[in-house]
């Protein structure tokens, strides 16, 4: 059997949020699809572990925004690699309460849709809550991420947390007199023959050489928190 026929699969980049006694939390998701157009319904998958799903089960309502191809890294890694437990994630961040309660994200947002669940079902280290929409709009014409788009252009990894997570070898380092440092927290590879140019750190630039301040473009993790590449 090849694993690579899981990579086929298409998705796309999402936020997923929902409400729980007047408190907002949501997640980066990569699982949600339209299940019917009448009504219209759509499904998302979430993980046990993370605050959203107890969220969700509490309040019965959900919203999803549709992320924009130019999303920043460090928007995904705030709702990717943080927890709702220890981090406002709305705090600076633009959105709107929806006709359930539930916030809606719209910064980065190409479009979004709101759901109230009307089933779920239990998938081992997930759950699969289906809601009816009840609210809907387009905010853009921006091309929405794929997941392909998040790995391949903008080397996104999924967090251990998420239902397509698996764990990666190792890889042959760049031909290149640095080495690559891999962040401890998100799994982002610094690669020095890369550079990061979203913080305009130039292509040859070495790990030892980034400033002092310098912080993952995922997950915000400082340079203590990377180690050599094996």
């Amino acid at each position: 059997m090849n694993r690579e026929a899981f990579r086929k699969i298409s998705y796309g980049l999402y936020v997923v949020s929902s409400v729980q006694d007047g408190k907002f939390n949501g997640q980066i998701a990569n699982s949600m699809f339209q299940v019917t157009s009448e009504p219209s319904t759509i499904a998302v998958s979430i993980n046990k572990e993370n605050l959203t799903h107890a969220y969700i089960t509490s309040s019965r309502v959900f919203s999803v925004s549709i992320l924009a191809e130019e999303t920043p890294m460090t928007f995904i890694g705030l709702f990717g690699y943080k927890s709702g437990r220890d981090t406002d994630k709305f705090k600076n961040t633009k959105y709107k309460t929806g006709k359930t309660g539930a916030p809606i994200v719209l910064d980065h947002a190409v479009a979004y849709l709101e759901a109230k669940v009307i089933q779920e079902l239990e998938c081992g280290s997930h759950t699969i809550f289906v809601g009816e929409v009840v609210d809907y709009d387009s905010l853009g014409n921006e091309e929405p991420m794929t997941y392909s788009y998040y790995h391949t252009v903008r080397k996104g990894k999924a967090p251990k947390t998420a239902p397509t997570y698996e764990r990666e070898e190792p890889q042959a380092a760049a031909a290149t007199t640095a080495s690559r440092y891999v962040c401890s927290i998100c799994g982002y590879v610094y690669d020095p023959a890369l550079g990061d140019p979203e913080h305009d750190v130039p292509a040859g630039t070495a790990f030892e050489d980034l400033p002092a301040d310098w912080t993952c473009p995922v997950c915000g993790a400082g340079k203590d928190q990377f180690d050599p590449e094996e």
